[in-house]
């Protein structure tokens, strides 16, 4: 392998070790991390509810579907009577805790008194809190025994509440406020319930007999007990893992696409040397070990080197991902030698797979035809190719047809693939695709430039297979970057148009702290009229989905529907009340599901079976499920407080905000493009993803073309020998650039705009593409200029020498 030439491939290699490595870096962390057992470190066990949903996948009894539950599900305060009946429990204590705002606005946590022999708090001061109005806080707080402060809790205005007690010690003492332990789960809206059940005892506590005392429960250890007490960490874990299999998958398999056609190249630019080799008497296994041998010299050394690069790129990926909110402060980094060793093998098992593969033809033809065949380049597509890449085109066309046909999740879900099998359909088929777009182009480039342009012309329609090597890097750039940007832009415009369309309020009233409290629907409603509040509440609710189960956002309703207008389809939301009924979109649901039972894991995990009584449009400005508000706010982590309110007409409402301090008042407009920056936001990481994919799809390209440029010595050197000029022979490049990167484009374009399409017709509306010009022309622009760059500057320093070009 020539310097130049293993150069592009250690280089492309080391990029892909880099890229899979990186997001083995988060599988890992995704796989090992643990949220932080702060409070309950000294706990032998912990009990809990399970924070998950499993169900069996229709017509498929050997798989098995989970989704995280986003929100806490609680465990009955009777189960600690039987828990600490077990032999070696010395406490059971029934861990309670809710927001708290204070006078100024300030968020802290309240906690159940029975909580602080977890942290050894003690009372300096006064006694622990018995009355309903009571409260201990810190002693560093500034407050003294018998100061009252006026505190907003459970979703109540603010009260007064006296303190009872100066306490101090615990590692998170200085933020709490303690209530008595009554007090604090009438407060959490669950009476009798605990958000868990931390067991203290000794080390001879069976962990057997604990699961036995709470059947149906969850009996957290050692690690596991800070994913109880972070229950956010754990439902971020299972996301995390998902992701990163499926960006990972689409990693991989771009890898394979480019190194593939870049081992190609680099084995067709020795096909005479190899066809010397077969016609002296070596063996087609001596020849493909040749070929693998110097493969791995070149893969060893780049991949190892990319893996341990990939370590420093899943750091920034992570870190990312923790800064705009996507991954929970408790989800921390594992860095460790799996990711190196993982990203090491993948990208030297890809590259001899991809030599072997380049190798297989010539190291299998007759030893009599091998040194005539290395002279001319194949010009038939074998028949294997041919097949697999009308299969890959069939696949993604049916992805395409599925997708409109089924539309909401299904046609999300079967973007990724659509792009891929059209790119592979490509990629097989790259030689025709390469013919037709010289065919097209040829007589225009004849036509304006004579003399290079016929020159173009006659190489490019004699190396077609070769072209199809470089087209396929540059349709996949293109293709797979426009469509996965263009689907997140879409996404975001979707959000932002049909919540704007579909808000008819006046006024929405939003909180900077847990919400808005639950007494001041009430408060609104006396001032602006009960006709003209909404209040609303999200959460997530999980559902099988074409069966697969999905989490989906869902939004609680409660007061008059006439604030929102999520664009109903079939039935009516009038009949969204009672206990036992849903409204569904579009995404998840279909007109002829009106009437019809559903089955729905609440956030909590309870399992219920509403009637649907609408389908809506507006999926992405308002969820895809709508429910009565009670139902909600009885399986929340917080039910004492609303998202937001919608309120209609111009009445005063500066009174309630001033007696409910943290909230204020804006626009629909204002909240409708909050609600757009959410949704740009957490997209965030699939765009990071997508531009490290695309980079390194970009370096393919460049990587490919300087290659193949530098594998082409005899053949610029020919063209000089019998009487080209240098300045012909760098026209004639310029032009069959043209050709590669305009083929490329026209390819890749293509595919994109199929994959957006689908999308947009599919799940938000052909109306709702949001695709900006000025990023299409700087995407354009920049493959343009790099694949041109990567063409002629090779191309000028081979012919730049002086002597006659020999024909080596």
């Amino acid at each position: 392998m020539r310097r130049g030439i293993a150069a592009g491939v250690a280089a492309a290699l080391l990029c892909a070790a880099a890229l899979t490595g990186a997001f083995g870096v988060l599988l890992e962390s995704a796989l090992r991390a643990h949220g932080a057992a702060d409070r309950y470190e000294r706990a032998v066990a912990v009990v809990a509810a399970s924070q998950r949903v499993e169900a069996v996948r229709r017509g498929n009894s050997d798989q098995t579907d989970a989704r995280p539950l986003l929100e806490r599900a609680r465990v009955p305060a009777s189960v600690a009577d039987r828990v600490r009946a077990v032999p070696g429990v010395t406490e059971v204590v029934a861990d309670v805790s809710l927001p708290v705002v204070t006078a100024d606005g300030a968020v802290t946590t309240g906690r159940g008194w029975d909580a602080t022999a977890l942290t050894a708090v003690t009372v300096r001061a006064g006694r622990a809190p018995r009355a309903e109005h009571e409260v201990a806080v810190d002693s560093g707080s500034g407050s003294a025994v018998g100061d009252t402060l006026r505190l907003q809790v459970g979703g109540r205005a603010p009260e007064p509440y006296r303190v009872s007690g100066l306490v101090t010690g615990g590692s998170a003492a200085g933020h709490d406020v303690w209530f008595g332990q009554r007090t604090a789960q009438a407060l959490n809206g669950r009476p009798g319930h605990a958000d868990a059940l931390v067991v203290l005892g000794t080390k001879e506590t069976s962990v057997q007999a604990l699961r036995a005392a709470a059947p149906g429960l969850v009996v957290a250890t050692g690690a596991d007990r800070g994913d109880v007490e972070n229950p956010e960490v754990a439902a971020a874990r299972l996301d995390l893992i998902g992701v990163c299999a499926a960006i990972g998958g689409v990693a991989l398999l771009v890898v394979l696409l480019i190194v593939t056609g870049l081992l190609d190249v680099s084995v067709r630019d020795r096909t005479r040397e190899l066809a010397v080799l077969r016609a002296i008497g070596a063996t087609p296994r001596q020849v493909r070990r040749v070929i693998v041998r110097e493969t791995l010299k070149v893969a060893v050394p780049a991949s190892f080197l990319g893996g341990l690069l990939s370590l420093g790129l899943g750091t920034l990926l992570h870190r990312f991902m923790a800064e705009q909110g996507v991954l929970p402060p408790g989800l921390g980094l594992a860095l460790g030698p799996l990711p190196v060793v993982g990203a090491l093998a993948l990208a030297v098992l890809t590259a001899l797979g991809s030599a072997w593969l380049a190798a297989r033809r010539v190291s299998g033809i007759q030893p009599a035809k091998a040194v005539s065949e290395s002279a001319v380049e194949p010009t038939r597509l074998p028949r294997w190719r041919m097949v697999t890449g009308l299969v890959f085109l069939a696949v993604g066309l049916g992805s395409a047809a599925t997708a409109f046909a089924l539309g909401g999740q299904v046609a999300g879900a079967a973007m990724g693939g659509l792009v891929l099998s059209l790119i592979w359909a490509a990629a097989l088929l790259g030689p025709w695709i390469a013919r037709a777009g010289i065919a097209v182009l040829g007589p225009v480039v004849r036509l304006l430039f004579p003399v290079p342009g016929r020159l173009a012309t006659d190489t490019a329609t004699a190396a077609a297979v070769r072209l199809a090597s470089v087209v396929t890097p540059i349709a996949l750039a293109l293709s797979f970057g426009a469509s996965q940007l263009f689907v997140q832009t879409t996404a975001v415009n979707a959000t932002r148009t049909q919540a704007a369309a579909g808000l008819r309020a006046d006024h929405v009233l939003v909180s900077d702290g847990p919400g808005v409290p639950r007494d001041m629907y009430q408060a609104v409603r006396e001032t602006a009229g009960p006709g003209a509040v909404t209040a609303v509440k999200r959460t997530t609710v999980v559902m099988q989905v074409a069966d697969q189960l999905q989490s989906l956002p869902t939004q609680g309703l409660k007061g008059t529907l006439s604030n929102l207008d999520p664009g109903v389809k079939a039935g009516s939301l009038k009949g969204l009340r009672g206990t036992n009924t849903v409204a569904l979109s579009s995404n998840v649901g279909s007109t002829d599901d009106v009437g019809s039972t559903v089955s729905l894991w609440l956030g909590d995990g309870t399992v219920i079976r509403p009637t649907v009584v609408a389908v809506y449009g507006r999926g992405q400005g308002f969820g895809d499920v709508l429910l009565p508000h009670d139902v909600v706010a009885a399986h929340v982590t917080d039910a004492g407080h609303d998202d937001y309110l919608l309120v209609k007409g111009e009445a005063d409402l500066r009174p309630v905000l001033d007696r409910f301090p943290g909230t204020h008042a804006t626009s629909a407009g204002q909240y409708s493009a909050a609600l757009t920056e959410t949704a740009r936001r957490q997209g965030l990481p699939g765009l990071f993803a997508v531009a490290a994919i695309s980079l390194f799809t970009l370096i393919g390209v460049v990587t490919t073309l300087a290659v193949a440029t530098a594998s082409r010595r005899r053949e610029l050197a020919l063209l000089r020998l019998i009487g080209a000029t240098r300045g012909q022979v760098l026209a004639m490049l310029r032009l069959e650039t043209c050709f590669v990167l305009g083929t490329g484009a026209v390819v890749g374009s293509l595919v994109a705009a199929v994959t957006l399409l689908t999308f947009g017709g599919a799940v938000t509306g052909l109306s709702a593409l949001s695709v900006s010009p000025s990023v299409c022309a700087a995407v354009l622009g920049t493959v343009f200029l790099s694949g041109m760059a990567a063409v002629m500057l090779p191309a000028r320093r081979l012919l730049r020498r002086r002597r006659s070009p020999r024909i080596a």
